[in-house]
């Protein structure tokens, strides 16, 4: 889509993407969020919306009564957090059988750990163990459960069973998200667009038209419940990424400026970029015997490729970045860690895929087999235990932005989030020393966690 520059140097930036944020877990039997979650609604048609001040407020103080913190035993930080899948199935069931489905936190909060950074097989013991840093948790004033000292987000048993139960639509057909204007949308906004800039009208003045005519966006997923809260980070991490880099969110992170703010020093008369979140890993390291697996790297990562739009609604990828898009992207991987600390949904969004990738590992190397595990709960969607349901996110209405530059450009943004945890599990190297931690990290209680 081109757009000649408007006499007053305007430039319209449209922000195709999704309106949800950071959610707090919630379980069945438990708190009833409603259709309210981290500062969103979502209607049970789909439409995203943003509650009122009091709502939110109302919201979290409703959840700070029932929340509990974790007990002391699991509050010490640690390094390597263990988790046994036997162990944690068990409790499961025995919460189905003798107290209504009702888990204890330490399951819906996976013992607080915050990252998976080990896959560790024990064959002697029928069990598949993951592992990473954990401690204890609380509630942060945004409603996240992330830990008492590090403040990163816990990992979550709900979207654990996501993660275990999608592997194989992993591998068939990917998991994502995406949020994107319709043909219909663009081909009357290129309409309204050429009005304007015959007539000379202020673009700010025509924004209703605008909006009217743009429509909805549509959000649309593959391999995953659209209805569940896996999804709806998702989409949340893709919404925070459009509203940092169209300078409609202030940035949390000094080094990290806002996409507009690059778009402006340059002299580009037709922007259209597409941004998406993806898996950023290294090499997994195996151990010689294919007992212990480590999971390396920063996980997430942002990418980005220009599109072409035309006046019929037509989409088009180049193949091609712009200077300031591929900037915007390389900006934000390099201080996602910290934009990460700032806004926990980008943490939330890293979990997912540290869990996608351990679950891909174990399917991609036959470990239920090698383990002797019987880990039919975990991976059965038709077992008792299910996965929570919430309002599915399918469209919000567009947002613009208004900003001066020298070309006055006119500009369309869409992406979403892939998740390639197969192509993780399959790029891996030997490393001796990784080895060396099977022994180490067994376990020495009959606690389904320990340290």
């Amino acid at each position: 889509m081109s757009f000649r520059p408007f006499g007053r140097q305007l430039a319209v930036v449209l922000c195709a993407t999704a309106l949800m944020a950071a959610p707090l877990g919630l379980f069945a039997g438990r708190i009833n969020f409603g259709n309210r979650v981290g500062g969103v609604s979502i209607d049970p048609t789909g439409i995203v919306g943003e509650p009122s001040v009091e709502d939110k407020a109302a919201l979290l103080k409703k959840l700070q009564k029932t929340f509990k913190t974790a007990s002391p035993e699991l509050n010490l930080p640690q390094e390597m957090r263990k988790i046994s899948l036997k162990g944690l199935l068990a409790v499961v069931k025995e919460a189905y059988r003798n107290n209504h489905g009702q888990l204890p936190d330490e399951v819906h909060y996976l013992a607080g750990l915050q990252r998976i950074e080990y896959v560790l097989v024990y064959p002697e013991e029928n069990d598949i163990v993951l592992a990473g840093p954990g401690e204890g948790w609380t509630m942060d004033d945004q409603a996240n459960v992330v830990g008492i000292t590090t403040g990163r987000p816990v990992l979550r048993f709900d979207d654990l069973l996501v993660a275990f139960r999608t592997v194989e639509a992993a591998r068939t057909e990917g998991i994502s998200c995406s949020i994107d204007p319709t043909k219909e949308g663009i081909r009357r906004l290129t309409q309204v667009l050429e009005r304007v800039r015959r007539t000379g009208t202020n673009p700010r003045l025509a924004e209703p038209q605008m909006r009217k005519a743009f429509g909805a966006q549509q959000i649309s997923f593959t391999g995953i419940p659209a209805n569940s809260h896996f999804a709806r980070v998702l989409v949340a991490a893709d919404y925070r990424m459009k509203r940092i880099a169209m300078e409609l969110t202030p940035s949390p992170v000094r080094d990290l400026p806002s996409y507009v703010s690059l778009l402006k020093k340059t002299r580009q008369t037709t922007v259209t970029p597409r941004w998406w979140l993806a898996c950023s890993y290294e090499p997994v390291a195996q151990s010689e015997d294919g007992l212990v697996w480590k999971i390396r790297g920063q996980g997430v990562k942002t990418m980005t490729e220009d599109e072409t739009l035309n006046a019929e609604g037509e989409r088009t990828s180049t193949g091609k970045t712009s200077p300031a898009a591929a900037k915007w992207a390389e900006l934000m991987t390099a201080n996602y860690d910290q934009l990460s600390a700032e806004d926990k949904v980008f943490g939330k969004l890293r979990n997912l895929m540290d869990m996608c990738v351990a679950a891909a590992i174990i399917e991609r190397y036959g470990l239920r087999d090698v383990a002797g595990c019987d880990l039919a709960l975990l991976y059965d969607s038709s077992s008792v235990v299910e996965v929570e349901k919430w309002n599915a996110a399918k469209i919000v209405p567009p947002q613009f932005s208004f900003i001066k530059s020298r070309a006055g450009i006119i500009v369309t943004a869409s992406g979403g989030v892939q998740v390639g945890s197969w192509e993780v599990a399959s790029n891996t190297e030997v490393s001796v020393p990784v080895g060396q931690l099977h022994a180490a990290a067994k376990t020495k209680t009959k606690r389904w966690w320990w340290n």
